[in-house]
């Protein structure tokens, strides 16, 4: 079956819930980051990176909403709240920098009336212990190196409009 993503929060397809929405931008959420759990890792695993992302965001290169890597292996999963500040990340995980400027979760705020956005969360299993990233790497060059150790992936894919 390979790897698997799943949420108790957020469903496959499914508008997400306000507690997950970016209280920035005039969106007015919570903006809390949502429980997150994975299942059939791939053999040689060493750590996971997680992103969510927005494809549909008017800027020409999409909206990095949430980045963090250097999960160890061993994780299955991580608890509501985990990105935000003082969330319970594992052990060794770091936020990079989204395109809101910040380290931590930023969830969804897509302009008014703009249509329905996707926000895709996808789980990378990887073939390393730690990305050899700056500690200031934007989300873009975190997903670049994360390309080059990349062993599996698994999606799931939120929607949200205003």
């Amino acid at each position: 079956m390979g790897l698997v993503l799943s949420s108790s929060d957020v469903a496959e397809q499914q508008t997400l819930a306000r507690t997950f929405v970016h209280s920035a931008m005039g969106a007015g959420g919570d903006n809390v980051s949502p429980q997150l759990a994975w299942s059939g890792v791939p053999e040689g695993t060493k750590s996971f990176a997680l992103t969510m992302y927005d494809p549909d965001a008017p800027t020409g290169s999409g909206w990095w909403h949430w980045v963090v890597y250097d999960i160890p292996a061993d994780c299955a999963g991580l608890p509501r709240g985990a990105g935000n500040p003082g969330g319970a990340l594992p052990a060794g995980a770091k936020q990079g920098r989204t395109d809101f400027g910040s380290k931590e979760y930023g969830g969804a705020a897509p302009p008014p009336g703009h249509g329905p956005h996707r926000y895709v969360f996808t789980l990378h299993a990887l073939n390393v212990d730690k990305l050899d990233v700056p500690d200031d790497a934007s989300a873009a060059y975190v997903g670049f190196m994360i390309h080059f150790a990349r062993l599996g992936e698994a999606r799931l894919t939120a929607r949200y409009e205003r």
